[in-house]
């Protein structure tokens, strides 16, 4: 992990990292994602981001959520202008998730931004920043790890583990993700 990682305090393994308060809000996501916002057709993409805005989620201008993205904790999600999250994408956003300005997250990608401390007894959440720059394109079923900078314009193929940060317009594929030439010389 190459950002700042936040430790949360747990007492043993199975102790919950998050706050009575955090826990409720995780509760009425869960129940009101689906109830209202899953089932919605594309064009009411307006109706989902109110419900993002409405759990705290930061939005600037109009980016697009597709309705079976999923996303963990609004309220640590920054979402650009015109950024799209595709189809069953995962922001699985114990710690925060930026997606820059026409920024792409396409279809089924998980990006992780939780893991724990595997030295400590009681393996701690660790969170850390995901970035994901302008113009940069995620393509289908790309993982990408805590901490990672995705640089703007930056494309990551379909299925790369992302490990490192990616640096503005490269080109990166495989597992672990490698670079791959810049853009409009080589094909992924």
């Amino acid at each position: 992990m190459t950002a700042r990682v936040k430790t949360y305090s747990q007492s043993s393994p199975y102790a919950s990292p998050w706050t009575p308060r955090e826990r409720v809000g995780i509760l009425l996501w869960s129940i009101c994602w689906p109830l209202f916002c899953a089932w919605t057709p594309k064009p009411l993409n307006p109706w989902r981001l109110f419900w993002l805005r409405l759990f705290g989620a930061k939005i600037d201008g109009r980016p697009f959520v597709h309705q079976r993205a999923r996303i963990a904790l609004p309220w640590h999600i920054t979402l650009h202008d015109r950024a799209c999250v595709g189809d069953r994408a995962n922001l699985y956003s114990l710690g925060e998730i930026e997606i820059g300005a026409d920024a792409t997250v396409a279809q089924e990608v998980y990006l992780c931004t939780g893991t724990h401390d595997f030295a400590s007894p009681n393996r701690e959440l660790q969170t850390a920043k995901i970035i994901v720059g302008a113009g940069a394109f995620i393509c289908a079923r790309a993982f990408v790890l805590p901490g990672i900078t995705i640089g703007a314009r930056a494309i990551v193929g379909a299925c790369a583990v992302v490990t490192r940060d990616v640096p503005d317009d490269a080109r990166v594929a495989g597992n672990p993700a490698r670079p791959r030439g810049s853009i409009g010389t080589a094909v992924l």
